[in-house]
Protein backbone atom coordinates (compact mmCIF):
# COMPACT_ATOMS: atom_id res chain seq x y z
CA UNK A 1 0.00 0.00 0.00
CA UNK A 2 3.02 1.92 0.65
CA UNK A 3 4.35 4.81 -2.04
CA UNK A 4 8.49 4.32 -3.24
CA UNK A 5 8.96 6.85 -0.46
CA UNK A 6 7.21 5.21 2.56
CA UNK A 7 8.04 8.04 5.29
CA UNK A 8 6.88 11.07 3.90
CA UNK A 9 3.99 12.27 1.75
CA UNK A 10 2.54 15.54 0.69
CA UNK A 11 -0.62 16.56 2.35
CA UNK A 12 -2.58 16.86 -0.62
CA UNK A 13 -1.99 13.65 -1.77
CA UNK A 14 -2.38 11.77 1.11
CA UNK A 15 -5.79 13.45 1.53
CA UNK A 16 -6.97 12.32 -1.82
CA UNK A 17 -5.78 8.95 -1.46
CA UNK A 18 -7.32 8.92 2.06
CA UNK A 19 -10.66 9.74 0.04
CA UNK A 20 -11.33 12.62 2.49
CA UNK A 21 -11.26 14.93 -0.85
CA UNK A 22 -12.87 13.98 -4.73
CA UNK A 23 -9.94 15.55 -6.19
CA UNK A 24 -6.51 16.35 -5.45
CA UNK A 25 -7.30 20.12 -5.62
CA UNK A 26 -9.84 20.22 -3.65
CA UNK A 27 -7.87 18.90 -1.00
CA UNK A 28 -5.79 21.81 -1.93
CA UNK A 29 -7.98 24.21 -1.83
CA UNK A 30 -9.14 23.13 1.96
CA UNK A 31 -5.47 23.37 3.23
CA UNK A 32 -5.28 26.72 1.58
CA UNK A 33 -8.22 27.52 3.34
CA UNK A 34 -7.07 26.12 6.72
CA UNK A 35 -9.46 23.36 6.90
CA UNK A 36 -7.05 21.06 6.92
CA UNK A 37 -3.96 21.20 10.26
CA UNK A 38 -1.66 18.52 11.30
CA UNK A 39 -0.77 18.32 14.95
CA UNK A 40 -2.57 21.54 15.56
CA UNK A 41 -0.88 23.50 12.81
CA UNK A 42 -1.50 25.31 9.79
CA UNK A 43 0.52 23.55 6.98
CA UNK A 44 1.15 24.02 2.66
CA UNK A 45 -0.52 21.47 1.03
CA UNK A 46 3.47 20.14 -0.16
CA UNK A 47 3.93 19.81 3.62
CA UNK A 48 5.32 16.57 4.48
CA UNK A 49 2.64 14.07 6.41
CA UNK A 50 4.02 11.01 8.39
CA UNK A 51 2.44 7.92 10.48
CA UNK A 52 1.58 9.07 13.82
CA UNK A 53 0.63 12.49 13.10
CA UNK A 54 -2.50 13.94 13.97
CA UNK A 55 -4.65 15.42 11.34
CA UNK A 56 -7.74 17.53 11.70
CA UNK A 57 -10.35 18.67 9.29
CA UNK A 58 -13.46 20.87 8.75
CA UNK A 59 -16.13 19.73 5.82
CA UNK A 60 -18.62 22.15 6.98
CA UNK A 61 -20.58 21.44 10.62
CA UNK A 62 -18.14 18.17 10.52
CA UNK A 63 -15.24 18.22 12.30
CA UNK A 64 -12.99 14.97 12.21
CA UNK A 65 -9.51 13.91 13.53
CA UNK A 66 -7.48 11.36 13.00
CA UNK A 67 -4.18 9.69 13.17
CA UNK A 68 -2.06 8.96 10.03
CA UNK A 69 -1.59 5.47 10.15
CA UNK A 70 -0.16 4.29 6.17
CA UNK A 71 1.19 6.49 3.90
CA UNK A 72 0.14 6.62 0.44
CA UNK A 73 0.35 8.59 -2.89
CA UNK A 74 -2.01 6.17 -4.89
CA UNK A 75 -5.50 6.28 -4.87
CA UNK A 76 -6.80 3.12 -4.26
CA UNK A 77 -10.45 1.25 -2.96
CA UNK A 78 -11.71 2.39 -0.47
CA UNK A 79 -11.11 -0.55 2.23
CA UNK A 80 -7.77 0.50 1.55
CA UNK A 81 -8.22 3.93 1.91
CA UNK A 82 -9.80 3.38 5.26
CA UNK A 83 -7.11 1.58 6.40
CA UNK A 84 -4.80 4.68 5.90
CA UNK A 85 -5.98 6.78 9.28
CA UNK A 86 -7.61 6.15 12.61
CA UNK A 87 -10.52 8.45 13.57
CA UNK A 88 -10.30 9.28 17.19
CA UNK A 89 -13.75 7.64 19.22
CA UNK A 90 -14.61 11.56 20.46
CA UNK A 91 -14.05 12.98 16.67
CA UNK A 92 -16.82 10.08 15.62
CA UNK A 93 -18.93 10.42 18.31
CA UNK A 94 -19.33 14.27 17.81
CA UNK A 95 -20.22 13.59 13.76
CA UNK A 96 -22.54 10.77 14.78
CA UNK A 97 -24.02 12.88 17.13
CA UNK A 98 -24.18 16.29 14.71
CA UNK A 99 -25.48 13.95 12.07
CA UNK A 100 -28.39 13.24 14.35
CA UNK A 101 -29.39 16.74 15.09
CA UNK A 102 -29.25 17.93 11.63
CA UNK A 103 -31.32 15.13 11.01
CA UNK A 104 -33.94 16.23 13.26
CA UNK A 105 -33.51 19.60 12.57
CA UNK A 106 -34.80 18.90 9.04
CA UNK A 107 -37.36 16.78 9.93
CA UNK A 108 -39.18 19.28 12.34
CA UNK A 109 -38.26 22.53 9.98
CA UNK A 110 -37.84 20.79 6.78
CA UNK A 111 -40.07 21.04 3.86
CA UNK A 112 -43.69 19.53 3.74
CA UNK A 113 -43.79 16.54 1.27
CA UNK A 114 -45.55 17.12 -1.96
CA UNK A 115 -47.63 20.13 -3.74
CA UNK A 116 -50.64 21.65 -1.93
CA UNK A 117 -54.04 20.47 -1.88
CA UNK A 118 -56.36 22.95 -3.92
CA UNK A 119 -57.83 23.93 -0.45
CA UNK A 120 -53.83 24.73 0.80
CA UNK A 121 -53.56 26.39 -2.54
CA UNK A 122 -56.87 28.90 -1.84
CA UNK A 123 -56.22 29.92 1.23
CA UNK A 124 -51.96 30.58 -0.06
CA UNK A 125 -53.92 33.04 -2.49
CA UNK A 126 -55.97 34.38 0.56
CA UNK A 127 -53.24 35.07 2.49
CA UNK A 128 -51.38 36.73 -0.27
CA UNK A 129 -53.97 38.86 -1.04
CA UNK A 130 -55.04 37.63 -4.74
Amino acid sequence: MSDHNDDRVRLDRWLWAARFYKTRSLAAQAIAGGKVEVDGERVKRAGPVQRGEVIHLRHGAYHRTGVVRELSARRGPATEAAGMYQETGESRAGREALALQLKALHQAFGPEKGRPTKKERREIDRLKGR
